[in-house]
């Protein structure tokens, strides 16, 4: 049994064609997640599709890459966007990052743009511009509700949004709690075109395991660590070996500088053993079988800069 490698990037995801026989009055489409970071993005996607695919944390730009879930019907099929948070780049992960925010505007039938009772306007006013001039069926969702105390100044924030994208639909959800949420999906396959699906009807994201993989083991590096350190990791997946009883995972951790490297370790290895522990376990119930989990630390110095790096991490083309 051979190993799997993770070298290569992840390639993009187009309007695939038609994968099944042709369905009389079938409806499909994408439905494509925007929003500030840290509004409830990934929480609404996990939500809608009924998995937990996109990782969830309080810190901001949890999410980096475009993440697919498709959720199947015998008379639709709705291909959900969950994308990074929308911001001015600051080094060229972030412009790759952008990127998939700008194709899932490019691609989107159904467009879903989430906001929260506490943000003011969007993080990034040229994306705010670009979904105003744009026609197509938009839904703005002031997300958790929940936390509101004060009932008139959420329906002046409904209004503002009302003004600022009078062509969209606006109202309250709470995706943490399915506050509306059911609401929503009935009012998505209404707007979705009719059409075949995109995908087979068995398959629930365009991703390998190997990215959930390396999206837990990441999600632990938040959880676990402050200020600028998980930011600066990337997490790749170099070896992956299933057998009947056993996956063995071995996965790399790559920081930007060797100052980062011993924090990330800890000392006495700690630190990177807290979070392997806590991977290892959340890794074993998504797969539903044990698992045997190495992971390394690896400097690779301003990675978030490194076109060639950020094309094998699958960021840019």
């Amino acid at each position: 049994m051979s190993a799997v490698s993770d070298n290569a990037p992840l390639p993009p995801m187009p309007h695939a064609s038609p994968a099944q026989p042709e369905l009389e009055g079938h409806r499909a489409g994408f439905v494509n997640i925007v929003g500030s970071p840290n509004v409830g993005k990934s929480t609404l996607m996990n939500r809608l599709v009924g998995e937990r695919l996109s990782i969830i944390n309080a810190k901001a730009q949890t999410t980096r890459h475009r993440i697919m879930g498709i959720v199947n019907e015998d008379d639709y099929q709705i291909v959900y966007s969950d994308t990074p948070g929308v911001l001015d780049p600051a080094y060229k992960l972030q412009e790759g990052m952008m990127k998939f925010v700008k194709t899932a505007l490019q691609d989107a039938d159904v467009l879903l743009v989430v906001t929260d009772v506490n943000e003011q306007g969007m993080a990034h006013p040229e994306t705010l511009e670009k979904i105003a001039a744009m026609d197509v069926p938009t839904f703005v969702l002031v997300n958790k509700i929940d936390l509101a105390t004060d009932q008139t100044a959420v329906e002046a924030k409904l209004d503002a949004w009302a003004a600022k994208l009078p062509r969209a639909s606006v109202g309250p959800i709470s995706a943490l709690h399915n506050f509306n949420v059911d609401t929503l999906l009935e009012r998505i396959v209404q707007q979705l075109p009719e059409g075949q699906p995109f995908f087979p009807k068995d398959e629930l994201t365009d991703k390998p395991m190997r990215f959930f993989v390396s999206e837990i083991v990441r999600e632990k590096i938040l959880t676990h660590y402050k200020q600028e350190i998980p930011y600066s990791c990337e997490v790749v997946v170099e070896a992956y070996e299933d057998t009947p009883d056993i996956t063995r995972i071995r996965a790399e951790i790559h920081v930007a500088r060797e100052s980062q490297k011993h924090i990330v370790v800890g000392a006495q290895g700690r630190m990177i053993k807290r979070v392997g522990m806590d991977s290892r376990k959340d890794i074993e119930s998504f797969l539903g079988k044990k698992v045997f989990l190495d992971l390394y630390v690896r400097v690779d110095k301003n990675w978030r800069d490194d076109e060639r790096k950020l094309k094998r991490f699958g960021y840019m083309d």
